[in-house]
């Protein structure tokens, strides 16, 4: 069985992702699509395992298998976590619906850390930008300080909220370049000094379910066996 044909006849979840997700679409924006898939169980006995991700088959789409993307949850990767959030579900199976009811399961105070992480690495691209162009991308600007209104949010309140909601006008404002650096640099700080102080009284748990994860991941892998 190839990649795609795996991708094809046994995925689980798919959603859209992207601007269209978060509610900042225009009219240039791609469909994302991002999907889970279950490998059949009887594909992991042999020597060459079935892939762990694989790109396709539709444009702009990218899939991760069961395991993987729970061990990528599990660890509070933001792009997991807000695909399991996404809005905008385009195809779901019992089991897709089974990894969604387990959303609460993967949140914890670890998004603190991998939030704030990815959110470094992104504001480090767009500081280059600025000392080599005198402005970042806007695009990508946008994208960060959507993703730190996530992250505050999440911990203040226990629950990931992947459209921008009521900051939609001011977020693509910055994406216009109608704001300075200096402006959007400070919303960034802002929002980052917010973040730490909602860390202190957050309803998140210090980790995850594993054991819930384990579980719907066992019994789901044996009933692919049969």
């Amino acid at each position: 069985m190839d990649d795609l044909t795996l991708v094809r006849d046994h995925t689980v979840y798919r959603c859209v992702m992207g601007s269209r997700a978060f509610g900042l679409a225009t009219e240039a924006s791609d469909t994302d699509l991002r999907g889970v898939y279950l490998a059949p169980t009887p594909l992991f006995w042999r020597f060459e395992k079935p892939p762990t991700h694989v790109e396709g088959p539709l444009d702009e789409q990218f899939s991760w298998e069961l395991e993987r993307f729970c061990e990528l949850a599990l660890r509070a990767n933001p792009n997991i976590l807000e695909c399991l959030h996404s809005p905008l579900v385009e195809e779901t199976t019992p089991v897709g619906e089974e990894l969604l009811d387990l959303r609460g399961s993967f949140l914890s105070r670890r998004a603190h850390v991998s939030f704030s992480r990815y959110a470094f690495s992104q504001r480090g691209k767009l500081l280059a930008d600025v000392r080599v162009h005198g402005a970042p991308r806007w695009k990508h600007a946008m994208h960060l300080l959507r993703l730190l209104i996530s992250c505050r949010d999440l911990l203040r309140t226990g629950r990931l909220a992947v459209d921008a909601g009521p900051h939609r006008e001011r977020l693509l404002a910055v994406r216009r370049g109608e704001y300075t650096w200096d402006e959007a640099d400070a919303w960034m700080n802002r929002l980052v000094a917010e973040t730490e102080a909602a860390l202190t009284a957050t309803p998140l748990p210090a980790e995850p379910d594993h054991a819930r994860v384990a579980d719907f991941l066992l019994r789901t892998r044996r009933a692919s066996a049969r």
